[in-house]
């Protein structure tokens, strides 16, 4: 099958280490843009390698993707990948001062982010993985668990300052990033995975605080993947199924020009859309109507699962119907996601003095 293809909005995942019948069959189906790796997919570092040469293989323009921040969310933690702190810890650094040092303070701080983008984006990409979905922009305001010390800081601009030297390191390995979970999911207390979160405040309370990092970062990021939370004062449905969140405030308020993900359909939060419960199609077909360029659904790739080819096939005839119909530029932008640039292989990357100095500069 060619790849140029002129949509290709969804991004699945895959059972185990290799590939299955299902797994190839899906890669080439005309709607298949993306793949997203879990812990479940990882062996070891031979192992990865293979598996995305093998994707590559079969579809060279697939982005492959991960959710590896540090902290408790990075999915390959052994054989020489590096366990990177949890983002709050930059923040504590900002916090100290100097007081504690000269490996203390908002310089030190912004030094250890540039070097930890760095390090996560080099060793994917030494392994054949296109891109994370970090940083986190949420906002540390205490009640999330799901959030927590995944968040930098509790104040907008320190947490923007930390991601914009984040996704400086990720960067100079080669990679684009991924702000999450616009506008902000910090406040609620709910897990969006379990529930659906609701935040009461106003448009511009939370444009004035939770929603400043993608203001003050709208030229950087190169994507964002927006909340499974409901802001009632703003729209009655959760902000990756509103036009009102994405098309209206993230483009065109506050100019943001880069690819939207949805996050994972399979999420509570994603399974009633007006109070009412909606099959993964019908939600993928609501997020790309509302104005997402890409859709995920995860954790349904066990055999004898149809959830995956059912979001495939309903999408395609919900476009057939005119029930949606992606931007024409939304290709561009997840092609504009791949990286332009050769990684360097393992055994070439730990000799490298660049990565050898930001191991060096972190926490």
């Amino acid at each position: 099958m060619s790849t140029s293809v002129t949509h290709c909005p969804v991004v699945l995942d895959i059972a185990g280490t290799t590939l299955g019948t299902d797994d190839r069959r899906r890669l080439q189906h005309p709607l298949t843009g993306g793949l997203i790796l879990f812990a479940r997919n990882w062996q070891d570092r031979l192992q990865l390698t293979e598996l995305t040469a093998e994707i590559k293989s079969i579809r060279p323009d697939v982005l492959i993707c991960v959710d590896h921040e540090g902290g408790r969310v990075q999915r390959f933690r052994t054989d020489s990948f590096t366990h990177l702190p949890p983002m709050r810890v930059l923040g504590e650094m900002w916090m100290n001062d100097g007081k504690r040092g000269p490996g203390s303070g908002a310089m030190a701080a912004t030094d250890a982010a540039t070097a930890a983008g760095h390090v996560l984006g080099a060793e994917l990409r030494a392994c054949g993985v296109d891109f994370s979905f970090t940083p986190v922009l949420d906002l540390d305001h205490g009640p999330s668990g799901v959030i927590g010390d995944r968040a930098f800081h509790r104040d907008p601009r320190v947490a923007t300052v930390l991601a914009k030297s984040l996704m400086h390191g990720l960067l100079l390995a080669g990679m684009h990033n991924c702000g999450k979970h616009f506008p902000g999911h910090g406040l609620v207390a709910a897990d969006s995975h379990l529930e659906i979160p609701v935040d009461k405040r106003s448009l511009k309370a939370i444009l004035a605080d939770d929603a400043r990092p993608y203001e003050w970062l709208s030229t950087a990021l190169t994507s964002v993947m927006p909340a499974h939370v409901i802001y009632p004062k703003v729209d009655a449905l959760p902000a990756g199924f509103s036009a009102r969140w994405l098309k209206d405030i993230l483009r065109q308020q506050l100019g943001f020009t880069g690819a939207i993900f949805s996050d994972d359909l399979s999420m509570a939060g994603a399974r009633r859309i007006n109070g009412a419960e909606v099959t993964y199609a019908e939600a993928g077909a609501i997020a790309l109507a509302a104005g997402c360029d890409l859709v995920l659904l995860c954790n349904q790739s066990t055999p004898g699962d149809t959830a995956i080819d059912a979001l495939l096939d309903g999408l395609l005839d919900a476009q057939s119907k005119g029930l949606w119909q992606l931007d024409p530029d939304s290709e561009s932008r997840r092609l504009d996601l791949l990286p332009q640039t050769a990684p360097l292989t393992w055994d070439e990357l730990m000799h490298h003095p660049a990565y050898q100095r930001a191991l060096e500069r972190l926490p």
